[in-house]
């Protein structure tokens, strides 16, 4: 029962990180239906560039503030640089330009950096307490608490403000919004932005357990798929709650299941998305689509 208490426990600090890269993949879902398959390298780039300001000096919190303000703005640049252009094509042309972006950003920062990896400094002590034999790390709590804030935040934006109101208004239908009065192009940045700063911390938090490196965050998003997949495309509150099951997930089967062990630990995403297509496509807090025919 101890072992599978730690199973759990640690499963949801991993999973908190799963969920913060899901959450960006449904800010921008919801804003222009699409999935960004560079979301990964996006946040990739922005820890890089954190990691350099902490090679420079600079205290890691700030640096990662800075890693985020980056990522914001280069999030906003390339809806509006290589998004927008194609927006009015199909949905498999602008597939192909995150594809390109994915392939992109990965070159160019292994060009600049390298593919050796750097170590990222920790963001929260190394403290492990012991409670009824199961150790719950000090980074775990500080993640879980780390999500929760940000969750917080997203839902008095997307819930007290005008911003908020003007994005889902776009979401909703975006040629009724421009017709009111709502800078739709606008919002469409910011919500690229938004995803991108998101995306940025995801990283961060995730940084210090493995090398910063051109290939950190492939493994990662495709957890964060998973849990968008699980929760829901347009559910801010399934991609919270699909990436703690996530990672809970991916820690039971790699103890139990023999096969899977830690080699396949990735198959349980694949798994788990598959099966979700199979019996929910919309997800568990997704809403289904409804049409007049």
């Amino acid at each position: 029962m101890t072992l599978f208490l730690q199973l759990v426990v640690d499963g949801i600090g991993s999973g908190a990180i799963y969920a913060s890269l899901a959450l960006a993949l449904v800010l921008i879902y919801r804003s222009t239906g699409l999935l960004n398959f560079a979301q990964g390298e996006m946040a990739m780039f922005a820890t890089f560039i954190a990691w350099v300001m902490t090679d420079s000096g600079v205290p890691v919190g700030l640096a990662i503030v800075g890693g985020m303000a980056f990522a914001m703005v280069g999030g906003a640049g390339i809806e509006r640089l290589l998004i927008r252009p194609v927006e009015a094509s199909s949905h498999l042309a602008i597939v192909i330009v995150t594809i390109g972006l994915f392939i992109a950003l990965n070159a160019l920062a292994g060009s600049i950096w390298g593919y050796d990896g750097e170590q990222f400094p920790r963001i929260f002590p190394g403290d492990v307490f012991d409670i009824g034999g199961v150790a719950l790390r000090a980074e775990t709590v500080g993640i879980l608490v780390v999500l929760l804030a940000v969750c917080g935040l997203l839902f008095l934006l997307l819930q007290r403000t005008r911003v908020g109101l003007a994005m889902r208004a776009v979401a909703s239908n975006p040629e009724s919004s421009g017709l009111v009065g709502i800078a739709v192009g606008r919002m469409l940045m910011f919500g690229w932005g938004l995803a991108g700063a998101l995306g940025a911390l995801s990283g961060a938090l995730i940084a210090p357990e493995i090398f910063v490196s051109p290939n950190m965050m492939l493994g990662v998003l495709i957890y964060a798929f998973a849990a968008a997949t699980l929760g829901g495309f347009d559910s801010p509150l399934g991609a919270v709650v699909g990436g703690l099951v996530v990672g809970v997930s991916e820690n039971l089967a790699a103890e139990y299941v023999d096969f899977i062990r830690s080699d396949l630990k990735l198959a349980v995403a694949f798994l788990l998305i598959l099966g979700v297509l199979l019996v929910r496509p919309s997800g568990l807090f997704g809403s289904n689509e409804v049409a007049r025919v």
